[in-house]
């Protein structure tokens, strides 16, 4: 609730979604509208048919009305809080990071009008369609909280896949609506791409890959570590870590060649640096 006041800084008409439809083209649609914009005095080429009778006959001279399309942004948070995103080395966990991006995001896209949802993935799967205002976005806070708060309860586990909690999030979205996922997608799944594409026919999607500093660069050394199954033991961060994956960038190029709006974030940043990031997110939505 306290991040309300960075989503706000910088909101202006060219920040704004600036598309009726799904991505970040640029397009028009049909016909002139139903929502009143504007009375301005007649201009040569104007239709007929926009004459304002009130306020021609008010002012003397001809007056046409103008209109442009009503636009409802229905957008889908989907916060992943697994096992493996309780984790973080710098300021913040993984899952933390994630929840703060996608808040600022969410008061962004209220505050324009739109109406924003909710979808957890972890041990108390949480799951609310989309509302408009701030009554909305107090309860996906809400909604954030305790889930989070479950995960961080819930005994360590292997990560379940996210394709079940990418056809809840479906249910909850209009055709033209907007997905935006947050993770670090360690463990996505069998099928999770396959999956993305076929939901991107539908819907727009969006991608936060969630990135912790001991990731990208881990100290040398020997690391301590424990798994799910019990076993424990101690690994150099040069020798397994560095081989566990692919880096950030190359993750993320790989689901760009797919179609979907990504972006890295890095947890060390803060809501201070997510601010910017997301702005950039909501223009395209």
């Amino acid at each position: 609730m306290g991040l309300r006041h960075l989503a706000r800084r910088g909101t202006g008409a060219t920040t704004r979604g600036r598309s009726g439809l799904p991505g970040g083209l640029v397009t028009r649609r049909r016909g002139r509208g139903t929502e009143p914009d504007d009375v301005r005095p007649w201009a040569e080429g104007d239709d007929v048919r926009h004459v304002d009778r009130n306020a021609t006959a008010r002012t003397g001279t001809l007056h046409v009305r103008t209109h442009h399309e009503e636009r409802d942004r229905a957008v889908v948070l989907l916060a992943d809080f697994r096992s493996s995103m309780l984790f973080g080395t710098r300021r913040s966990l993984r899952s933390v990071a994630a929840a703060e991006a996608l808040v600022l995001l969410g008061w962004r896209i209220a505050g324009d009008g739109g109406r924003v949802g909710l979808c957890v993935a972890g041990a108390e799967p949480v799951a609310l369609p989309p509302r408009g205002g701030g009554r909305g976005m107090a309860a996906l806070c809400q909604g954030l909280a305790q889930a989070h708060g479950s995960a961080l309860a819930a005994p360590l586990h292997d990560d379940p896949p996210l394709s079940p909690i990418l056809e809840r999030a479906r249910t909850l979205l209009p055709a033209g609506g907007h997905l935006v996922l947050a993770s670090a997608l360690d463990s996505p799944g069998d099928g999770f791409s396959e999956r993305l594409v076929a939901l991107a026919e539908r819907v727009s999607v969006s991608l936060i890959l969630v990135s912790d500093a001991f990731e990208r660069i881990a100290p040398p050394g020997l690391y301590p570590y424990a798994t799910p199954d019990g076993r424990r033991g101690t690994a150099s961060a040069s020798a397994k870590i560095g081989r566990a994956r692919p880096a950030p960038e190359d993750r993320l190029a790989a689901y760009a060649r797919l179609g979907l709006a990504c972006l890295r974030l890095d947890t060390e940043t803060g809501p201070e640096g997510f601010a910017p990031l997301m702005e950039r997110l909501d223009a395209v939505l």
